[in-house]
């Protein structure tokens, strides 16, 4: 193993934790779709209740969880709260599970390529967007 391998093990070692916390909140059908959502752009909360049909009490668990893990942020305009994305790794996450599982159809079929690492900006959202 040379020196650079072992000094990238150790940081791997360090954050797997955080990765892993990081993986279990995306893990959650609720909490992605409202990350998915807001990622377009940001919601209130009537927003969320009405184009995710997610009930008020369920809707503000999720919400709470993502706060309190600081994946999204509020800002309250008059008797409105409205969230957005407060952590850069969310968006991330959120483009590479878009382009793992809604890009290129050969990458869905099983078919190994390469991926550029050319995620497209905002197209994360999509993959997770419900249409009634």
């Amino acid at each position: 193993m040379t020196a650079l391998a072992a000094v990238e093990l150790e940081a791997l070692k360090a954050r797997a934790n955080d990765a892993a916390e990081l993986l279990r909140l995306l893990a959650n059908p609720t909490r992605l779709l409202l990350l998915c959502h807001i990622a377009r752009g940001e919601c209130s909360v009537a927003e969320l209740e009405r184009d995710l049909g997610l009930r008020q009490p369920g809707l503000s668990q999720q919400l709470a969880e993502l706060r309190q893990n600081q994946l999204v942020k509020t800002r309250r305009e008059s008797r409105s709260i409205y969230y957005s994305i407060a952590d850069a790794r969310v968006q991330v996450m959120l483009d590479a599970l878009h382009e793992a599982l809604c890009g290129d159809p050969q990458l869905r079929e099983g078919s190994v390529q390469e991926y550029d690492g050319t995620a497209r900006h905002g197209e994360s959202a999509r993959f997770a967007q419900i249409i009634r």
